[in-house]
């Protein structure tokens, strides 16, 4: 037990209580320096297992799929049909704007990209394809709702207008 000796009252406590209340005192400090290292080492461990649990996973695309050429020109045309797509099938999670911002992001287990960014920009065209394609966990496959590959590849043209 810890006792409170406020500055102007410690003259007025019979020397045996002066004793035990510094007993007590250096006690509590030995005590709590001996969990010092344990707190630490909890600390540390909890931190270190946060960053690993929510660390993004690689998403490796097999190397013919990375390398595959864009089959749809990048036009007008082709920017205003994947605008249409993506604001059927890609806004609720990635956002308007692509930045990973949309209504059903915050439920998601993995935080959607954001597209603006190098980290999106700076895969291939063949990469977007196949991810947007094959999809994985969170992130849907969508070959089968697109099932005209033109419609993906006029999907990775409009997601290439979100560079920054």
């Amino acid at each position: 037990m810890i006792k409170v000796i406020f500055s102007n009252d410690w003259h007025h406590l019979p020397l045996n209580k002066l004793k035990e209340t510094l007993y007590s005192i250096q006690t509590y400090k030995s005590i709590k320096m001996k969990k010092l290292p344990l707190l630490t080492l909890i600390v540390v461990f909890i931190t270190t297992a946060s960053f690993t649990l929510f660390q993004t996973k690689p998403w490796n695309v097999p190397a013919d799929k990375a390398k595959a050429a864009n089959a749809v020109k990048s036009d007008a045309a082709s920017i205003a049909a994947g605008k249409v797509l993506w604001g059927q099938h890609c806004t609720s999670c990635h956002g308007k704007a692509g930045l990973g911002d949309g209504s059903k992001a915050a439920q998601l287990e993995t935080t959607p990209p954001d597209f603006s960014k190098a980290l999106v920009q700076g895969q291939s065209d063949g990469a977007l394809f196949f991810k947007t394609s094959e999809g994985r966990d969170d992130m849907p496959g969508f070959k089968k709702k697109i099932p005209d590959q033109e419609d993906i590849w006029n999907l990775v043209n409009y997601m290439r207008t979100f560079k920054k």
